[in-house]
């Protein structure tokens, strides 16, 4: 059965910055769990949160999805800037929000991460007891892993090093923008064949820009998630993409399989292709099923 839902814009504040959100909320009788979920690697909430949370809820759950400050509909001075302490902020802000909505039953919190979002609930799993279970699909866990694969997909392998040797040789680096995704060998935090891919997520009218604050490749070398995998201890299922050029997928179940409740299936496709149709709705299917296996 799937239920009907409506969907609501809201706002939340974030340390004094205001951060745009979706509350979606199935009808049914009674609370229904809440999910949070945020976009992936300068991504914003449109770029298919919404089918995943419009799936979530016509299965009976609740979902809040928001931008991350400085992105999107999200205020912030500082835009298309990547800060992981800003982002882990956010998420705890969001989860605050979430859990005082009157209409969602907040002892059955629940988190969804894509790409570097889903480093985020890995770590936001290890370092919180409310979560009741956690769903990262293809996550970012590993800085070297994710450097190592950059440059080996790449036709040129002094990618990384070009972008270290343009902020240097300025001393104003906060102000360089450099794109999200492009093809290989160019100057871009995701130089990969499949860049377009990503792209292709897209929607008209998007907030989205192809763009980032070059500074953000200083906050990749000191963020690794996977470290805190032994301490999750919430049952985590992990999406993993055999094919995975940003994420490898050795590295990822590596990391899984010290969680002390994981969950991990394989699927086979690259980083962008399990967004597609076809994975999505096979994907998702097992999402809901593993939400309601661990909800009561």
């Amino acid at each position: 059965m799937a239920y009907e839902f409506k969907r609501s814009d809201v706002t939340f504040d974030s340390d004094g910055t205001p951060c745009s959100a979706w509350f979606y909320l199935p009808d049914i009788s009674e609370k229904p769990p809440i999910i949070v979920m945020a976009p992936g690697l300068g991504g914003v909430k449109d770029m298919r949160l919404d089918d995943y949370a419009a799936k979530f809820a016509e299965a009976g759950f609740a979902s809040l999805v928001f931008d991350y400050r400085n992105f999107g509909n999200s205020g912030g001075n500082r835009r298309q800037y990547i800060n992981v302490k800003d982002q882990l902020e956010d998420w705890n802000y969001a989860i605050k929000f979430a859990k005082s909505i009157d209409s969602i039953d907040e002892t059955q919190l629940l988190l969804f991460g894509t790409s570097f979002s889903g480093g985020h609930v890995m770590t936001l799993s290890s370092m919180r007891n409310d979560i009741t279970a956690t769903i990262t699909q293809c996550p970012y866990t590993d800085t070297f892993a994710t450097l190592k694969a950059i440059s080996s997909k790449s036709e040129s392998k002094l990618t990384l090093l070009a972008l270290f040797e343009k902020l240097l040789s300025i001393s104003s680096y906060h102000s360089i923008m450099v794109p999200l995704a492009g093809e290989p060998g160019s100057i871009s935090l995701m130089a990969v064949p499949d860049y377009q891919q990503y792209l292709e997520l897209v929607p008209e009218r998007s907030t989205f820009e192809n763009k980032a604050q070059a500074a953000t490749i200083f906050e990749f070398l000191k963020y690794s998630p996977g470290r805190y995998a032994q301490e999750i201890n919430n049952p985590i299922f992990y999406a993993v993409c055999s094919n995975d050029n940003l994420a490898p997928a050795k590295t990822t179940i590596r990391h899984a399989k010290r969680s002390q409740k994981p969950t991990i299936r394989e699927f086979n496709c690259g980083y962008f292709e399990i967004y597609s149709d076809n994975y999505f709705e096979e994907a998702t299917d097992e999402y809901v099923k593993f939400f309601k296996e661990n909800t009561i």
